[in-house]
């Protein structure tokens, strides 16, 4: 018996044809594959990652437990150094400066009855049973109070007349305080003009005088460079320095008599 299709009739397509989007669950599907694919290939390559960082464990162990100890000893050495070293030896500095410090101060302030070169040399050489600051410096060097005994040295030196000695000592003074480094370089300006090197003394006034801004030492310094590039003969360069006086500085003590001055070095 003849079968006829009915008008109008067509059969179904068992795959879509090209250019039909696909149905949403496929793609979805696909998504999900695609990234277990992605996943399992991640972990693929952490496996192999992870499985050579063993290798590398096993083969150098013992290269990497030394290394560890070492570490382990010099950490554990620096703090046992801090402990019982460093700071039992900063405090013992500490105390050996505090005698040097009161005379030294008793010098600067011109101690009534007293001669200030005795002082310094106090200062320098010990008394009460304490070190001198020059002492303190070789013995306890590193510390800080070593390192300010450099400077306390460096004044003593310059106020007894040995000048060489003066700027050695202050070259070995460092300091983050701005005050005080700052005097440190204006006092070997004052050790090299002491000496006659002129050129020498006008170099660290000028180092001393813009190592700060302040109205203390930078127009002290800049007043002793302009003076010191006077006798230099370099009158344009003293110029500047004592119209930088006068139009910065004009309230301090180094100004009162800048107009003299300016009109020498014009």
């Amino acid at each position: 018996m003849a079968t006829f299709n009915k008008r109008g009739y067509k059969a179904p397509k068992e795959k879509a044809e090209k250019g039909v989007n696909t149905n949403v669950a496929d793609i979805e599907q696909i998504n999900i594959d695609e990234k277990d694919s992605t996943t399992a290939k991640a972990f693929d390559t952490l496996d192999q990652t992870a499985s050579r960082a063993e290798d590398f464990v096993a083969k150098n162990q013992k290269t990497i437990i030394g290394f560890l100890t070492v570490v382990a000893l010099a950490t554990v050495s620096y703090l046992l150094y801090q402990k019982f070293i460093a700071e039992p030896k900063q405090q013992e500095a500490a105390d050996e400066l505090f005698v040097a410090q009161q005379n030294f101060q008793k010098a600067v302030d011109g101690a009534q009855g007293t001669n200030t070169d005795s002082l310094f040399n106090l200062v320098l050489k010990g008394s009460e049973g304490k070190f001198g600051v020059v002492k303190i410096a070789e013995e306890y060097s590193g510390t800080d109070a070593g390192n300010l005994a450099n400077y306390y040295a460096g004044i003593a030196y310059l106020n007894t007349k040995k000048y060489a000695e003066a700027i050695s000592s202050m070259e070995k003074f460092k300091s983050d305080d701005v005050m005080l480094s700052t005097l440190a370089k204006g006092a070997i300006g004052d050790a090299y003009a002491q000496q006659n090197k002129q050129k020498e003394a006008l170099d660290f006034y000028l180092k001393a005088a813009d190592a700060s801004q302040n109205d203390f030492t930078r127009p002290r310094f800049l007043l002793k460079a302009g003076k010191t590039a006077l006798a230099l003969g370099k009158k344009a360069d003293a110029l500047k320095y004592f119209t930088d006086i006068k139009d910065n500085y004009d309230t301090t003590p180094e100004a009162q008599n800048i107009d003299a001055l300016i009109g020498l070095a014009q």
